[in-house]
């Protein structure tokens, strides 16, 4: 690269605008909960309004096939959704954001959007109550949406789909264990876990 190039741009440049030298709070509704992968300075349970936790995407590879999809989940609108928020430090923002964005964002299913939470275990270090963070919402234009899944359909799916991680019920009941440990009610989840297991697949 010739010296006055310009560098080029991060994956995630063209989609969250980021103060450079600024920390970044994100919020985790799924695996990010508690599998992360990034190193943070703090973390909270906390509430994201306006949203709620779905099986509403579509899985071709992970939980499923192109012929026989699986579903996984992702935030889509409505109602509320508890989890946890992370604060990364201002020097570890852009990889951190480098790896989200290859996690996160491979097919594009999810649109990144920084959203108001509330910690609900008392206050960040810096004495917040809430605080805008990096959302991963599910893009309800994008193939992989499945609109208007009835429960029933839902729980067949689940039930029966297959792919390279292992079945779908596996990454449900994945799901419902790790919310339980970190002291999440997800009735819901609870609701649909019960429901999947005593389907014949």
């Amino acid at each position: 690269m010739a010296p006055d190039a310009p560098l080029p741009l991060s994956a995630w440049a063209g989609d969250i605008a980021v103060e450079p030298g600024t920390d970044l709070w994100v919020f985790g509704y799924g695996s990010l909960m508690w599998n992360p992968g990034f190193t943070f300075a703090e973390r909270h349970a906390a509430t994201l309004p306006g949203y709620h936790r779905s099986f509403c995407v579509a899985s071709h590879r992970y939980r499923g096939t192109p012929e026989r999809p699986g579903l996984v989940l992702g935030l889509d609108r409505g109602g509320s959704c508890r989890g946890i928020v992370f604060r990364v430090a201002a020097a570890e923002v852009p990889s951190t954001l480098d790896y989200l964005w290859e996690r996160e964002m491979d097919n594009r299913v999810y649109l990144p959007r920084m959203l108001r939470v509330r910690l609900r275990d008392g206050r960040s270090a810096a004495g917040l109550e809430t605080v805008d963070a990096c959302c991963f919402v599910v893009d309800r234009s994008h193939p992989q949406y499945c609109r208007g899944l009835d429960e029933t359909a839902v729980v067949c799916r689940i039930a029966g789909c297959c792919g390279q991680r292992g079945p779908n019920i596996d990454y449900l009941a994945n799901t419902v264990e790790h919310l339980k440990q970190l002291g999440i009610c997800d009735p819901r989840l609870s609701e649909l876990y019960d429901r999947v297991r005593g389907h014949p697949g």
